[in-house]
């Protein structure tokens, strides 16, 4: 998403679409922060935050130069009326950033069943069919699809709800050498055998993005915080250093150990 919220100018808007506190920190871009999420949600100083619908959204039409749809889509239960709000609200050289779960993989079938759902009402299953449904509702073309790997990262016990499910133990209990294990396994194992394992979903990118979209898979990504590193930039740096097994590198964000994936 950083792609779109670095060409933001100060003074326009975007919106952070189902955010709860947030999909994306405040410093990311020049652009004033707008929030918004069905529930009510405490917002830093910098940020408005706004309790809507998707559906129904708030604002005047022609007034965002952006929209970020972190991982809320497969939340929205009226979807293809939140599509068009979405184009609604956008000016007319604004972009649009979706991600979404793959449902048809490990990650979100592990998701699903501990959190009983998660809320999860769209099961997307190909992202062209999605890019297809997106192009329609709000006329905005698409530009670039990334895939996402996963860590397991909402398996965390610094990051799991309190108090924690107890399927959870069936998981490892959320303990980081577990997610260790798993991203350094899965990755190994869907290169040698073909295999989805390690894969979380899709970013996909839309309308007036100025800025190159990097369509690199990054499988480096960390088991604390989320984030995705490519193998260049944890090698320009020097976060890694080589164990005994395996070649691990500190994440730049939280500071966890990784298993780094070449």
């Amino acid at each position: 998403m950083h792609e779109i919220l670095r060409q933001l100018h100060p003074g326009s808007l975007v919106l952070d679409l189902g955010s709860a506190q947030g999909s994306f920190a405040n410093n990311s871009t020049r652009a004033k922060i707008v929030r918004l999420d069905r529930s009510a949600q405490e917002c830093p100083s910098d940020a408005v935050f706004v309790q809507g619908d998707a559906s129904h959204l708030p604002f005047a039409s022609h007034t965002f130069a952006a929209v970020i749809a972190n991982h809320s889509l497969e939340h929205i239960e009226d979807l293809e009326r939140s599509l068009h709000e979405i184009g609604r609200i956008l000016l007319p050289e604004g972009c649009l950033f979706v991600s979404v779960p793959d449902a048809s993989t490990l990650t979100d079938k592990v998701y699903r069943w501990l959190a009983r759902g998660g809320g999860h009402v769209n099961p997307f299953r190909s992202p062209h069919d999605l890019a297809t449904r997106i192009e329609r509702g709000t006329g905005l073309r698409l530009i670039a699809i990334r895939t996402l790997c996963s860590s397991f990262s909402f398996l965390n016990v610094r990051n799991s709800p309190r108090p924690r499910p107890r399927r959870l133990l069936l998981l490892g209990g959320g303990r980081e050498w577990c997610l260790f294990a798993y991203v350094w396994l899965s990755r190994r194992i869907d290169r040698r055998l073909n295999l989805r394992t390690s894969i979380y979903g899709w970013a996909l990118y839309f309308g007036a993005v100025a800025e190159p979209v990097n369509t690199e898979t990054m499988a480096n990504v960390c088991i604390r915080c989320g984030s995705g590193h490519s193998a260049s930039s944890l090698k320009q740096s020097r976060r890694l250093h080589s164990t005994w097994i395996v070649r691990v590198y500190r994440c730049p964000n939280c500071g966890a150990t990784n298993p780094f994936i070449d």
